[in-house]
């Protein structure tokens, strides 16, 4: 029997007619992004060391800008990169260890994929503006060295004080999922946390970085930022002579000179039982500490025992005596009425310090956590922290600075706490984060494959004709088969009865 008497003509033009059918069905293009990790690479050329860090995302993008997820660093072993600007030749090799242990963490096939960026920041900047000469020698010799490496390198940057602040302004709003955040479902939805302000303290200066201006001040064009589809405008105030290090010199330099012919100085913002032998020359240096008053200034070679006593109350207006002759600051240069009016936005605060503070002595009125502190004796400070008592010993100060910056309208956010979130350790490297995030704006996205693809509706349609097309096939040859099965049994069957 043929294919031909098994399969009526019928069945041939339903078949014709459904391809027909078929390829005149409207049909899109569906994408399929492959889901791949990416990676990309940062070198944080800071003031004390180097460090290399690991990001980590797919390949997707919202709204332009990546994801990122994850992140390991390497510390580079040696000096910082700015104390090569003699024997720049030698930078290179600095960098060996840690760009080997990337290549260990980065699957072989994505070194050439992955963006290698270097950023150099405080001393490479005075560096630059000191000895500008040496300074290209040492970005020349970092360029031909992180060249040879196997990852896709981008170049070295001196980042700018603004540009840095700006940075950690976006990876502390990033971590804290202020730009957006994930639902129940894991889909990201806009965050209704709203975008906070950063107060950053570092040694020797106080940055404050927000969206807004202060109006009442001669501010410098703020950082232009594109993250997640919006445009952001940043500014950063920055204010000398105000950093834990130059707080707690002025801070002493007042107490000698007011005491100038005492041998022992107590000093109310150290905790009670802690001593230091301080001095007058190691104190009152630079531009943080020049007083006009020459008459009552210890001879530079003598030695002061500064000696705790934990008095809260004489240590608020200690140092509020001490902002109130800042001049080179305009955080206390305003009634709180001014200053709040412009500064409508919270502020997270950037101080070990203040996370000490809402460890040790959690409370929802600040002056009273302040107190708690600086009532603090030397035992009770160690017994809280593993942090050194050398830096423990200004925490106080560097909290009085804080509650005397929220009594000029200043909104500070406790309850999240930036060195948390990030788990680090050292927060003074997150720009790092913020500068990659930015930079993803310009990393193109894998073009995606594509498959061709038809409504549901008319698929499920299809489907059926389909299912009824093959059924009714089967029924018919089946049907077919039987009617010839007995036809040629018939005809057997006469055969014998003719004999």
């Amino acid at each position: 029997m043929s294919w031909r008497e098994l399969l009526p003509p019928w069945l041939v033009i339903v078949a014709g007619l459904t391809g027909i059918v078929l390829l005149c069905v409207s049909t899109k293009d569906v994408p399929i992004v492959p889901l791949r990790s990416k990676y990309g690479l940062v070198l944080d050329a800071g003031p004390s060391r180097t460090i290399l860090f690991i990001y980590q995302w797919t390949t997707t993008k919202a709204n332009k800008t990546r994801v990122i997820k994850e992140c390991s660093s390497c510390t580079v072993q040696g000096p910082e990169i700015s104390n090569y600007s003699h024997s720049p030749q030698k930078v290179g090799k600095s960098l060996d260890a840690c760009l080997n242990w990337a290549q260990s963490k980065i699957p072989a096939e994505q070194h050439s994929q992955t963006p290698l960026y270097l950023g150099a920041t405080t001393s490479t900047r005075q560096l630059n503006l000191s000895h500008p000469t040496r300074s290209d020698d040492l970005l020349a010799a970092l360029t031909v060295a992180l060249k040879s490496s196997p990852f896709d390198f981008q170049g070295v940057q001196i980042l700018s004080s603004p540009d840095e602040e700006a940075f950690n302004w976006v990876a502390v709003n990033y971590v804290l999922e202020n730009f957006f955040k994930y639902d129940w479902r894991g889909q990201m939805v806009p965050s209704r946390n709203g975008i906070a302000g950063v107060l950053s303290i570092g040694g020797t200066s106080t940055q404050l970085t927000s969206t807004v201006e202060e109006r009442n001040q001669i501010t410098k064009e703020g950082v232009r930022l594109q993250l997640y589809g919006q445009t952001h405008t940043v500014y950063t105030h920055h204010c000398p002579c105000h950093g834990t290090e130059q707080l707690r010199s002025r801070l002493l330099s007042m107490l000698m000179q007011e005491q100038s012919s005492a041998k022992t100085v107590p000093n109310p913002c150290w905790p009670l039982s802690y001593s230091q032998e301080v001095q007058w020359n190691s104190v009152h240096t630079g531009p943080c500490t020049v007083s006009d008053d020459t008459v009552d200034i210890p001879n530079p070679d003598h030695v002061f025992n500064i000696t705790g006593t934990s008095n809260p109350t004489a240590c608020m207006r200690l140092v509020q005596s001490l902002l109130n002759s800042s001049s080179s600051c305009s955080f206390f240069n305003n009634s709180p009425k001014r200053a709040a009016k412009p500064l409508q936005t919270r502020f997270l605060v950037m101080s070990e310090a203040m996370d000490f503070l809402k460890k040790t002595a959690p409370s929802p009125d600040l002056g009273q956590a302040v107190n708690k502190l600086c009532e603090m004796s030397v035992k009770e400070l160690a017994k809280e922290s593993q942090t050194s008592l050398d830096a423990l010993a200004d925490y106080c100060i560097v909290s009085a600075f804080i509650f005397h910056l929220s009594t000029k309208g200043y909104v500070f956010d406790f309850n999240q706490s930036v060195q948390a979130a990030f788990q680090i350790g050292d927060t003074s490297s997150m720009w790092t984060l913020g500068y990659l995030l930015n930079l993803t704006n310009t990393i193109p996205q894998d073009s995606p494959t594509f498959l061709k693809g038809i409504d549901s509706g008319v698929w499920s349609l299809l489907l059926i004709l389909f299912v009824v097309l093959l059924t009714g096939s089967f029924m018919r040859i089946s049907y077919r088969v039987m009617v010839k099965e007995n036809s040629s049994s018939n005809r057997n069957s006469s055969v014998f009865d003719d004999n």
